[in-house]
């Protein structure tokens, strides 16, 4: 690889850690290549961009973008690493469970996940990442909170004239 290609790489992968809040990086050494090919068509299917890079090179854009801030996932930059970009910060690690759950197997392994500022590190993390709320499921339960009071308030004002009209008849 020239040196041209390896800045290319690393501009492309800038661009990437810049447009996504949420990443993730995995372990493939081990998937076969019919495996890789099904795990790209599953990400590739629920907006999931999946890329293969040289540690060097990601360090090298991570570090060039803010050295501190990505500090906590440069130890797992070792072996064969793919990753993982999404808007939705629970997707890849669905996407991981549910693939290893129908392969059978222990592989993509989670190396680290960087979520909105937070690095998560180590594959004992994806049950916990599964559970993540996405900012919609967030914002629905939030709104379900606030209207349960005034759906509440609505229901009674609902049931007195209902109530106030059915005692005038046996009043009479």
């Amino acid at each position: 690889m020239t040196k041209q290609e390896k800045n290319e790489v690393i501009e492309a992968l800038k661009e990437k850690f810049s447009q996504y809040n949420n990443f993730y990086i995995t372990d493939t050494e081990s998937l076969s290549v019919a495996q890789v090919t099904k795990l790209r068509s599953v990400c590739f299917n629920k907006q999931v961009e999946m890329k293969v890079a040289k540690n060097t090179l990601i360090k090298k854009a991570l570090e060039s973008l803010d050295a501190e801030k990505y500090a906590g996932v440069y130890d797992s930059l070792h072996k064969v690493t793919a990753l993982l970009f999404s808007e939705n910060p629970k997707e890849p690690a669905v996407i991981i469970s549910t693939f290893r759950t129908e392969s059978k197997g222990e592989k993509p392994v989670l190396k680290a996940a960087f979520i909105n500022g937070d690095v998560f590190v180590g594959d004992n993390q994806l049950k916990a990442l599964t559970k993540i709320k996405t900012k919609n499921e967030l914002i629905g339960e939030v709104i379900g909170l606030l209207q349960s009071p005034i759906q509440r308030v609505i229901g009674a004002l609902q049931n007195r004239p209902e109530a106030a009209v059915e005692a005038t008849p046996a009043e009479a």
